[in-house]
């Protein structure tokens, strides 16, 4: 055979392989490795996706969670494995936004050590209370604080998160000191509030939602920019106070190690797109608190995670806690 095409055949091969690869992918089971824990909004959008992955595909997509570490553990765990689309991991913009200004020493770049397969709803916090506390609102929030300085602490599921970032705007905005204690499981952080362990809390309001209309817990704010379908008489954080344009809410984002092969990612990123229109998955998302989404396209949620890089770490340096963690 002739030199020219043996090199035609050879550059040929891997564009012939891929698609192929891609057709029979999966083969085998698909590890999807979850941040936080069990219970959270994170962890329960995520296995229900997983399941009909599962279905679509044939193959077993086990949701594992791997809380700690301020998330770096899910993240590592993920950008440490084979490039080959059985290993995914499920953050938030906790990790692919928030923490690369806020760690002293990241060991990752969001947008060059992993591929976003698809990024899917955004993830609303609710600031709740206990409610045996005289407090019904934001300003009875900061003459609570004002009259107890340096004691009032709140409950977060990790540094370097949404809920976190969200009391230390609160507090600077309004000039109160507020101590952030970090929970290894979010659903924790908001029970010990209903418990009387803890007075306060940013609370995901998939997970806290319950709580919520039971009474256990009283709602003061959300950080939405617009009030939530589930809550319609709790105001807006920015209603509040009185800041314009104010969001500070988290979104999911199923991930992939950056070198995975396009067309597994693409063949991902085709059913998740499917997935996240069905009517009964938008209708068990929304009954969550949570805010489901179309799918955009990959090289659109590169574009959006960069943004949010950038949103994030200039509040972040604006409030002093760059490289604080």
């Amino acid at each position: 055979m002739p030199f020219a095409r043996h090199l035609l055949l050879a550059l040929a091969t891997p564009v012939l392989i891929a698609p192929a690869a891609a057709q029979t992918y999966p083969t085998r089971q698909v590890n999807v490795i979850c941040q936080l824990g069990a219970g959270t909004g994170v962890d329960i959008t995520a296995r229900l996706y997983s399941e009909r992955l599962q279905k679509r595909l044939g193959q077993p997509f086990v949701v594992e969670n791997r809380p700690g570490a301020a998330g770096m553990a899910a993240v590592d765990a993920v950008k440490k494995a084979p490039p080959d689309g059985y290993t995914l991991g499920v953050y938030t913009s906790a990790s692919m936004a928030i923490r690369p200004t806020m760690l002293k020493n990241p060991t990752y770049d969001p947008n060059k050590d992993f591929v976003p397969v698809a990024q899917y709803l955004k993830s609303a916090f609710v600031l709740v209370v206990n409610p045996k506390l005289p407090i019904h609102s934001i300003e009875d929030l900061v003459k609570y604080v004002k009259a107890q300085p340096g004691k009032v602490a709140y409950a977060i599921s990790s540094l370097g998160g949404a809920p976190h970032l969200a009391g230390e705007y609160l507090a600077m905005h309004s000039s109160i000191a507020l101590a952030p204690v970090p929970y290894k499981q979010s659903p924790q952080a908001f029970q010990d509030v209903a418990a009387g362990h803890i007075p306060l809390s940013f609370a995901d309001a998939g997970t806290a939602l319950p709580l919520i209309v039971s009474g256990q817990l009283r709602a003061l704010a959300v950080t939405t920019a617009f009030r939530l379908p589930a809550l319609p008489d709790v105001q807006t954080l920015a209603e509040a106070l009185k800041v314009k344009d104010l969001e500070l809410v988290s979104w999911h984002v199923l991930s992939a190690p950056a070198a995975t092969p396009r067309p597994v990612v693409d063949r991902l990123h085709q059913e998740m797109k499917a997935i996240m229109t069905d009517p009964q998955v938008v209708k068990r998302v929304s009954s969550l608190g949570l805010l489901p989404h179309a799918v955009p396209p990959i090289d659109a949620t590169r574009r959006y995670i960069q943004a949010e890089i950038d949103k994030w770490g200039g509040l972040i340096r604006k409030l002093g806690l760059a490289g604080s963690i």
